[in-house]
């Protein structure tokens, strides 16, 4: 059996693109499928499409839905690696950018004007992500041409504006109640902030793990240093956020984790410095869903990201990521909070996977037990 999907990049992650209509056909579990698909369990996922990393190993599900008012529904998976599992808790904000392109290069959307509109639906957290693709002159450019930091090449732009996005996970952008919450990891105290918008988020300070805003190169190798540390901290916050009854059964992939500080005195292109935690390592990029969550909290008096950046309601805020500063923006329109961020898309392959034989004998056995 075969499975029509397309290869796409959207900011600074790769995913696979299936059509729910495609997937339905092959009639398995998709908590079977994707994993052998993708090649896992396997670090190098060599017998699949995954790409060996947190950012490499994800799928888009998409389809056109039947609400007039939205023009494109679609699904995130993170696929695990060195695990056959799926994580479904969230969604990829940098994988999003592909949803608007896609419905463009596919007929679903016809361009108007030199930018276009598109309502896209997370089915993993509800949340609309208003897409602006940029189409000069009603056509998707011949040639992309739009750049950002963390992608060394051009893609065509994709400007996404997440609608009213706290709580849309725990309900509330304090799940806690408090800016700021004490966790205790590894016989010591730790202030962080448990915020909910985009994606659930907590926040550590990075000068409670010794981190120098001035070597900010430096922060890698000693997070790396920490990571068990930090995971104790990011399933303590699954518990209090209502995402987990134990630490023990905290998702993988969220709460996701962030190490925020104030940037160095010789930046002043910068509000802070962040490193984010993916999949338990540390993010090359940032994860977008993560940097809506921290727009939220830098305009919450009393959290870990409002007391670095002094709290404002500021219209922008400016992150030191490892691939360089990202620009979140916020606005209130017709009593809505949207906060949105400038991502770059590009279609890579137009593919026909092959289902492994194991999983098409399964699929075949099952269709032959239906017709009797």
């Amino acid at each position: 059996m075969k499975i029509e999907a397309e290869w796409m990049r959207g900011g600074t992650s790769k995913c696979w693109v299936f059509e729910t209509e495609n997937l339905n056909e092959t009639r398995m579990d998709l908590d079977q499928l994707l994993p052998r698909l993708f090649g896992s369990p396997d670090s190098r996922q060599i017998d699949g499409v995954g790409g060996a990393t947190s950012t490499t190993s994800k799928a888009m599900i998409v389809r056109r839905p039947s609400d007039p008012s939205v023009d494109v529904e679609f699904t995130f998976a993170q696929v695990g690696i060195e695990e056959a599992t799926v994580d479904w808790g969230s969604n990829c904000g940098n994988c999003s950018a592909v949803v608007g392109l896609y419905a463009i290069e596919k007929g679903w959307v016809t361009p108007q004007g030199d930018v276009t509109r598109i309502v896209t639906r997370n089915t993993n957290t509800g949340q609309v992500i208003i897409q602006q693709v940029a189409t000069p002159t009603g056509a998707l450019p011949i040639v992309p041409d739009a750049q950002m930091p963390g992608v060394a090449f051009p893609g065509f732009k994709v400007g996404l504006g997440f609608q009213d996005p706290a709580g849309k996970t725990t309900g509330e952008l304090l799940p806690t109640g408090a800016a700021s919450d004490t966790v205790v990891a590894d016989g010591k105290p730790w202030t962080v902030s448990m915020v909910d918008a985009g994606a659930p988020v907590v926040i550590v300070r990075a000068e409670d793990l010794g981190l120098n805003a001035v070597r900010y190169d430096a922060w890698k190798d000693v997070v790396e240093q920490h990571l068990d540390t930090l995971d104790s901290i990011r399933r303590q916050a699954a518990v209090r956020m209502g995402m987990a009854t134990t630490p023990g059964q905290a998702a993988r992939a969220v709460p996701k984790l962030a190490i925020a500080g104030p940037p160095s005195e010789s930046d002043p292109h910068t509000d802070v410095n962040v490193m984010m935690l993916s999949m338990g390592k540390p993010h090359p990029a940032l994860a977008i869903t993560g940097s809506i969550a921290l727009t939220l909290a830098a305009r919450t008096p009393g959290t870990v990201l409002s007391v670095i950046t002094g709290y404002t309601a500021r219209p922008t805020l400016k992150l030191r990521t490892p691939a360089g500063v990202i620009e979140t923006w916020s606005e209130e329109q017709q009593g809505s909070v949207l906060v949105g961020v400038d991502r770059t898309a590009r279609t890579i392959a137009t593919s026909i996977i092959h289902l492994p034989e194991t999983l098409g004998n399964v699929v075949e056995a099952s269709l032959e037990t239906a017709t009797r």
